[in-house]
């Protein structure tokens, strides 16, 4: 019997919500909290490929079979299941990018185990893009591009052991790690919004409204990442965040969720992500037993310190780009 392990990072996005996805350089985080992938082989004359995913819980939410020939489903009533169909899709994708992938005379287990909720938006979709994609040796970036969409930052966040900085450019995706060493993260928490927000939808919506020249826009959103990662003041943070919420406000036609919730707060409150749910960043220069009431009392219960969710291991720095698309094509090792 032969092992393999794989695991991947969650991620937020700082800055750059949307924009990035018109060259905006962006601020990402990758998260404590990611997505393991267990691979177990076994000698077969009839291989099949046998799927578990496991939350928090350590319950199994979702359990398929696929045969090995064309990832079809062994059980009719799997075939109808949405998020068998996206795992089908990803699968097949994965053999057109490696025509070698899951070739050999072997049964096949894998068993996915989140360490975040499902609902919470960290990245459940992209940390299991980016271990499928180590699993398969394609790049994740291109199985990303024909499967779910987007930028690519949160696959960019899969494999960072730090905040890290994010730009598409001509060539491909830009990034590279960065020492977001602000002073005052002890006034930083993540707040859980209560719901899931359809990252497509909201990208959609952008699509729809953004104006066809935007440049403007877009250099000040690069300005306003560039300022945060030299800021060191507590109140000139609180100013950019409120500045770029301004943006985004602008451009989607959208209220800031400050001014829809939390107009009585005393500290700055940021959208993260798709507008409208999954996590807000917020500032306070209040205590944590303070905050936390502010929020619980709301309906927010859930409430993260920054460093309790904000992976930052600093022991290593260096640039990583990827300029052509034959580098996106072979870049499944990036680090």
């Amino acid at each position: 019997m032969n092992e393999q392990f794989f695991y991947g990072h969650g991620k937020l996005l700082l800055t750059g919500e949307y924009f990035v996805l018109d060259g905006a350089r962006s601020i990402a985080l990758p998260t404590t909290l990611g997505q393991k992938m267990h691979v177990t082989y076994r000698p077969s004359n009839n291989p099949i490929l046998h799927w578990k995913s496991y939350n928090t819980k350590s319950e199994c939410w979702l359990e398929c079979k696929f045969e090995l020939w064309h990832f079809d489903c062994l059980k009719k009533s799997d075939k109808e299941k949405e998020e068998i169909i996206v795992l089908q899709e990803i699968l097949r994708q994965a053999r057109k990018q490696n025509i070698h992938f899951l070739r050999d005379h072997c049964d096949v287990l894998v068993e996915t185990s989140l360490e975040f909720d499902r609902e919470w938006g960290l990245g459940s979709s992209s940390s299991l893009i980016y271990n499928i994609a180590q699993w398969a040796y394609i790049s994740p970036y291109e199985l990303l591009s024909k499967t779910f969409g987007g930028s690519g930052y949160d696959i960019a966040c899969a494999q960072s052991m730090g905040p890290i900085t994010y730009q598409l450019k001509s060539r491909g995706p830009h990034w590279e790690t960065t020492n977001l060493a602000l002073p005052f993260k002890d006034k930083l928490y993540f707040i859980h919004l209560n719901k899931k927000q359809n990252t497509r939808e909201g990208i959609q919506r952008y699509n729809d409204l953004k104006n066809e020249d935007n440049a403007e826009i877009i250099s000040k959103i690069t300005e306003i990442s560039d300022k945060i990662l030299e800021c060191k003041d507590y109140s000139e943070f609180n100013d950019l965040i409120f500045e770029h919420e301004n943006l985004v406000s602008l451009v989607l036609d959208m209220p800031r969720i400050f001014d829809k919730e939390f107009s009585d707060y005393w500290g700055a409150v940021k959208s993260l992500g798709a507008w409208g749910g999954d996590f807000a960043l917020v500032s306070s220069d209040k205590s944590f037993e303070e905050t936390q009431e502010y929020f619980s009392t709301r309906g927010y219960s859930k409430i993260l310190k920054y460093d309790e969710l904000i992976l930052q291991n600093f022991e290593k720095y260096g640039e990583v780009r990827i300029e052509t698309l034959e580098d996106m094509n072979h870049g499944s090792n990036l680090s």
